[in-house]
C-alpha cells in the first residue's frame, strides 16, 4: 500500500483540473497579450481562473495576482509595500512561525534599505503573543505579516483578532500619512479551512494552487482595493503591471478550477480530514509512548498531525516509512533536508533533543480510513525498531533518567511533562 500523507509539501491534481488545463497546453496556447483570436482566448481563461480565485476568498477579480508561488507572492506583498510606502514607514512585524520567504523578505529589507522589523514571539502552542505583538506596533510600522495557519504544526492564527489591534492603532496614530496594513501567509490554509479576506480584514493575502489538488508553479496575492505595491519583477505590462511575465495559462486556469472545486467541496473535505487527523492523533498517543503532539490541539489544520518522537530522530522515521510505502515529512518543505531543528519548533520551545524526532502527517481529500490504520499499524513498529537502537532510550530504560543528548542538550523531565 502507498500512502501519501506529506500534502503540505505538494497535493495530487484534481482531475479535473488536470482535464480544464489541457486545453491551454494543446489547443489554445496563445500569448494572453496578443491581439489574435488565440491571445483572446487565453485572456479569456485568465480572467475566469481570476473570479474563480477572487470566489474561494470572497474578493474582488481585479484584487488578484497571479504570481509563481507562495514564496513569491509573499514576497511581493512584503517588497512590493515596503516601496511603495518606505517615505513613511520604516517597520515590519512578522512572527517567529512564519514560511522562511516571510523572514528572508524582512531580512533583505534590512540589509538592502535599512527597514527595521520586530518578530514577535510564539507561545508554547506556536500562537502569537497579542500583548507582545501589541508594544511592537510603532508609527512608523507600515506592515504587519503574520501567517493564517502554520504548514509545519498547524496551528492557526487570532488574524481577526490581530485586524482589530491593527485598526485599533490606526485609529490612535499620530502620522495619518501612513496605515499599517496586514498581510496574512494563507497558503497553508487557502481551500483547506474557510477565508474570507472582508472577514478577516486583510490587506494582502498569499495562497498557492500546490496546497488544494492545483498545479505546482502557480499562486496569488490577494490586494485590496488602495492598497500600493511596486512591482518586484520588471519588464512588462502583464498582471495589470504588477508582475512582469508571460502568464502561464494552463497553469492559472488549474489555479481557477481548484479555486472553484475547493470551494465547492470546503465542509466535505475538512471534516473528512479532521476525523482522520483525530483519530490519528488519539491512536499514535494510544500505541506509543514518549510522544509529544506540536502546535494547538485544537485550533490547528483539520489536515496536520506532527508529533515528537522522543530518543530517536525524524529522519530515521520518515526513512524507514518511506520502505513501508508511507510517504511523510520531517519539518517544513523548504528546511527538511536541513537535518537540524526547524526555527518553527524552536521557535515553540521545543527540547531539541525532542524536536529532532518530530515527523510531519498532512492529510488530503484523497486519504482514507484503510489508509490511516495502516500507518497506525506500521508507524509503532517502526519507532520500536529505531528505539531499540537508540543509547538514549537505552540508558532512559534502564536508570529511568534521561541522558545529555549532545553538546549543550539535556533532557529534563520536570520539562516533558506533556510527554506521555
Amino acid at each position: 500500500m502507498k500512502v501519501y500523507l506529506d500534502n503540505h509539501s505538494g497535493t495530487k491534481l484534481d482531475p479535473e483540473v488536470l482535464e480544464a488545463m489541457l486545453p491551454y497546453l494543446t489547443e489554445h496556447y496563445g500569448n494572453a497579450q496578443s491581439l489574435h483570436d488565440l491571445g483572446t482566448k487565453s485572456k479569456e481563461a485568465l480572467e475566469t481562473a481570476r473570479a474563480q480565485v477572487a470566489g474561494l476568498i470572497n474578493c474582488l477579480p481585479q484584487e488578484i495576482i497571479f504570481t509563481s508561488c507562495g514564496s513569491e507572492a509573499n514576497n511581493l506583498a512584503i517588497k512590493g509595500t515596503a516601496s511603495a510606502y518606505r517615505e513613511y514607514g520604516r517597520h515590519i512585524i512578522v512572527s517567529a512561525v512564519e514560511h522562511l520567504s516571510v523572514l528572508y523578505s524582512v531580512k533583505r529589507l534590512n540589509q538592502l534599505l535599512g527597514i527595521e522589523y520586530t518578530v514577535v514571539p510564539v507561545d508554547k502552542y506556536g500562537v502569537v503573543d497579542l500583548v507582545e505583538f501589541g508594544k511592537s506596533l510603532r508609527e512608523d510600522t507600515f506592515l504587519v505579516s503574520i501567517q493564517l495557519a502554520n504548514p509545519e504544526i498547524g496551528t492557526i492564527q487570532p488574524i481577526k483578532k490581530i485586524a482589530e489591534i491593527i485598526k485599533e492603532f490606526n485609529q490612535q496614530k499620530k502620522n495619518k500619512q501612513i496605515k499599517t496594513l496586514l498581510h496574512t501567509d494563507a497558503v497553508a490554509a487557502c481551500g483547506i479551512v474557510p477565508v474570507d479576506v472582508k472577514e478577516l480584514e486583510v490587506d494582502l493575502l498569499s495562497l498557492s494552487a500546490s496546497q488544494f489538488y492545483g498545479p505546482k508553479g502557480v499562486a496569488a496575492l490577494y490586494v485590496r482595493k488602495g492598497v500600493r505595491i511596486v512591482p518586484q519583477i520588471d519588464g512588462g505590462i502583464q498582471e495589470n503591471g504588477y508582475r512582469a511575465g508571460t502568464e502561464n495559462v494552463a497553469c492559472i486556469v488549474g489555479l481557477g478550477k481548484a479555486a472553484e472545486i475547493a470551494y465547492k467541496q470546503l465542509q466535505q473535505n475538512y471534516q473528512k480530514m479532521l476525523n482522520l487527523r483525530d483519530k490519528m492523533i488519539k491512536e499514535i498517543q494510544k500505541k506509543i509512548e514518549y510522544v509529544y503532539l506540536n502546535g494547538h490541539p485544537d485550533n490547528r489544520l483539520p489536515n496536520n498531525v506532527n508529533f515528537s518522537f522522543e530518543f530517536i530522530e525524524g529522519e530515521s522515521i520518515l526513512l524507514l516509512l518511506n520502505q513501508k510505502g508511507i510517504y511523510v515529512s520531517s519539518g517544513s518543505a523548504c528546511t527538511s533536508k536541513a537535518l537540524k531543528l526547524s526555527h518553527v519548533l524552536e521557535a515553540i520551545g521545543i527540547d531539541p533533543a525532542v524536536g529532532q524526532g518530530s515527523v510531519v502527517f498532512t492529510l488530503s481529500k484523497y486519504n482514507t480510513e484503510e489508509e490511516i490504520d495502516y500507518v497506525l499499524e506500521q508507524l509503532p513498529q517502526v519507532v520500536e525498531r529505531l528505539r531499540s537502537y537508540s543509547p538514549l532510550y537505552s540508558h532512559f530504560i534502564k536508570t529511568g533518567q534521561r541522558m545529555q543528548a549532545g553538546p549543550g542538550t539535556e533532557y529534563d523531565d520536570e520539562e516533558h511533562t506533556d510527554i506521555k
